[in-house]
């Protein structure tokens, strides 16, 4: 990401070496103009390209509490220190332009559309929530997403306040790793969400507004699955099965095990149980119930939808980039986060 010095030192090396083989001054003088004029060149390419390398930084959160002044400015000034071109999302500079001392050159972002597809990281500032509302900014241009975690539990977010200057060098030197997160895509009804018609975690049917049980028939690849009957059903990812899948008595599946989770809630029959699939599976829903209308969920996103509208569900064409920290992996997250090991006798 950034130019070595290796190239100048050799350039002027060989400079060097180009008007000590001479020493006739008539000579000498012109092949010294010419090796000023070369330095000069190519001193100010090198100095054009370390300032078009500087790593640019995308920051999202979605509010700011003054609590957080102290902690934000530190990082603020880390990424300055660093040189780093920094990007804004636009509510969240406006809540905090007042209270935190921003770089006058840093840019603003406020949709998907605007955020600088050259954007190297994009740092979200909050908790799990937050780090899902960073995912429609980031969609399919490849920019990883570091989790700083300002809230309670963070599986996504899992970079702490006090971890964070160490985080911001290991980025830095490049002293990380990329998790690769499989989202799910709801095919049909389109544009039931707009464009973002993907999730992260998971895609819930609920009942709505209403006590009586629903029932949702699920089809895999053309064959019927079941009939569920109960309060609704989750279509998780294995990043969403330590979210309300995991509540609902789902399985906690690893990161790159290519599967979904489909997790009754609240089943009206006891033998039914979660049930893993492959994530290459293409799924049909259908519900059936007393309301017009039901209830759906993408993550923290939601909308109504018709009892008689088909859903179909497959995996998405693109992922996204979680970047992880030396000594950090999934399954020492999960251990920290839900106290396991936490007995005397361990």
């Amino acid at each position: 990401m950034f130019v070595s010095n290796s190239f100048s030192q050799t350039t002027i090396f060989n400079i060097c070496i180009l008007t000590q083989g001479n020493r006739n001054p008539s000579i000498l003088q012109p092949q010294l103009k010419f090796s000023f004029f070369l330095f000069h060149i190519i001193f100010h390419l090198i100095f054009a390209r370390n300032q078009e390398d500087k790593m640019k930084i995308a920051l999202f959160g979605k509010q700011f509490i003054p609590e957080q002044t102290n902690f934000l400015q530190k990082l603020i000034n880390e990424l300055e220190n660093r040189n780093a071109k920094l990007v804004c999302f636009g509510p969240f500079y406006e809540q905090m332009k007042n209270k935190v001392k921003i770089p006058c050159s840093s840019k603003v972002y406020s949709t998907p559309h605007n955020i600088p597809k050259d954007t190297d990281f994009l740092f979200s500032i909050g908790g799990d929530g937050t780090l899902l509302d960073a995912v429609p900014f980031v969609r399919d241009h490849n920019i990883p997403i570091l989790g700083i975690n300002l809230g309670r539990l963070g599986f996504l977010s899992s970079i702490s306040k006090d971890e964070v200057h160490n985080a911001v060098a290991n980025l830095f030197k490049g002293n990380y790793s990329l998790d690769q997160r499989a989202l799910l895509k709801l095919v049909k009804p389109e544009y039931l969400f707009g464009t973002i018609d993907y999730a992260l975690n998971d895609l819930t049917i609920y009942r709505n507004n209403t006590t009586s049980l629903i029932t949702i028939h699920v089809w895999v690849d053309g064959n019927i699955l079941n009939s569920y009957w109960g309060d609704g059903l989750i279509i998780s990812t294995p990043t969403g099965s330590t979210a309300y899948s995991m509540s609902v008595g789902g399985p906690i599946v690893s990161p790159g095990s290519e599967n979904f989770v489909i997790a009754p809630i609240a089943s009206h029959n006891l033998t039914v149980r979660p049930i893993v699939i492959q994530d290459i599976s293409v799924l049909r829903i259908k519900i059936q119930g007393r309301e017009d209308k039901f209830l759906l969920t993408m993550d923290s996103r939601h909308s109504s939808i018709n009892k008689d509208e088909e859903l179909i569900i497959r995996k998405a064409d693109f992922k996204i980039k979680l970047v992880r920290m030396p000594g950090k992996n999934f399954f020492s997250t999960i251990r920290e986060k839900l106290l396991w090991g936490v007995d005397n006798r361990n």
